[in-house]
């Protein structure tokens, strides 16, 4: 009974962690203007976001090693809580990039110190379900910003709501103490995790170059439709801030859904052809945007979620299999590192292209890196040992 309790909690903590991941993208249409930037400046944000939780999911070992999980997991929730409500009350955007510091870094701590926590004391199918429930706080998050703005109220009311939240769930964890199992060391300091040996994996693995280059560039489309659809249905398709935060959050809500199912899938299908089956889908959602009928809209943003569900699990999953598990742990930080890459340089750079060109062009830029992964995923299939294909 604790460790089911325990699991709920932890379930909670994943929704937590979703919440403020698309409330950005979705509140940014409404917020640009009142904060006097231009509009591309939302990628600065993300940036510095994104860059916070590459620092502290670096550090994270050796934070939870002397400290333990459940301590790591309390504070780095409280400092996002903290991050969260310094936005509902700013509105100087040089206040936000200061904000997004101490919210990435705590996001980040979650993130390593959950997964690790049930890769060692769950079952295996619970990380499937534990990053469809993420997908469930991207979800809502939108949904409570739309809320907001539809009732005329400003987007911090929404930053303000999730931050509540958020302090809620310290509450929830504070009084959790007694379940979790203490401490225990991580990998983070065995010689396999030393950049010297990062570097001859990737000079005498084969296949591991392109399966980085594959990481990176799924994560350039998943955070950057999710960062930037919002603003593309504003200023290129006429819709209201509203209207484009509940899409946005339909988009988030097919990643979640998408996961449920794929797991299921698991049972028909390899992960290589759930990673095909993946593209192919975030191709015929981005077909239907576009198209100039605005019937199409819907569909298109549920099936580019639906698309991206299964293809980063699935690659994940993949890792032993394509390069044997004696250096599985090693490469799957590695191909976190690339991941977090993309989410950190890609929006942003996405934003600035946008100022030339208009966001039209986001269509075409998640095309191009559509291509690339189908590229890089055949010739990482091709390099990999017979043997290892499932």
């Amino acid at each position: 009974m604790k460790k089911l309790l325990l699991l709920l909690i932890i379930y909670l903590a994943f929704i937590s962690l979703g919440l403020p991941d698309s409330l950005l993208g979705s509140a940014w249409p409404a917020m640009f203007e009142g904060l006097g930037v231009p509009l591309d400046y939302a990628g600065i944000i993300a940036m510095i976001v994104a860059s916070g939780t590459v620092i502290s999911s670096l550090f994270s070992g050796k934070l939870i090693d002397r400290f333990g999980v459940t301590a790591v997991t309390t504070c780095s929730v409280g400092m996002t809580a903290l991050a969260l409500m310094g936005f509902a009350y700013s509105d100087h955007f040089l206040f936000l990039c200061l904000l997004a510091i101490p919210l990435g870094l705590g996001a980040g701590s979650v993130d390593s110190a959950l997964n690790n926590y049930v890769a060692l004391h769950f079952q295996a199918k619970h990380m499937n379900w534990l990053h469809s429930f993420w997908g469930v706080g991207a979800a809502i998050g939108p949904l409570i910003m739309a809320g907001y703005l539809a009732k005329g109220d400003s987007w911090n009311s929404g930053y303000q709501t999730v931050a509540w939240i958020q302090i809620g769930l310290v509450v929830i964890l504070l009084l959790s103490f007694p379940l979790w199992v203490k401490n225990q060391k991580t990998s983070a300091s065995t010689p396999e995790s030393r950049p010297s040996n990062f570097l001859k994996l990737l000079t005498r693995v084969p296949g591991l170059k392109q399966a980085l280059a594959v990481f990176f560039c799924y994560c350039t489309i998943e955070a950057t439709f999710g960062l930037w659809g919002a603003s593309f249905l504003v200023f290129e398709r006429g819709f209201e801030v509203d209207q484009a935060a509940r899409l946005t959050s339909l988009y988030y809500l097919g990643i979640t859904i998408g996961r449920f199912f794929s797991g299921f899938l698991t049972l028909h299908l390899t992960n290589r052809q759930l990673v095909k089956l993946g593209l192919g889908v975030i191709a015929l959602g981005l077909v239907l945007l576009f198209l100039p009928f605005s019937g199409t809209i819907l569909p298109g943003f549920l099936l580019i979620g639906l698309g991206c569900a299964p293809i980063f699990p699935s690659l994940l999953h993949e890792t032993p299999v394509n390069f044997g598990e004696k250096h599985s742990q090693s490469i799957m930080g590695m191909q976190m590192a690339s991941a977090y890459m993309g989410i950190t340089l890609m929006p942003f750079l996405f934003g600035k292209i946008a100022s030339l060109t208009g966001y039209s062009f986001l269509l075409g830029f998640l095309g191009i890196f559509l291509v690339l992964i189908f590229a890089m995923t055949n010739l990482m299939n091709r390099k990999v040992k017979p043997e290892k294909i499932l």
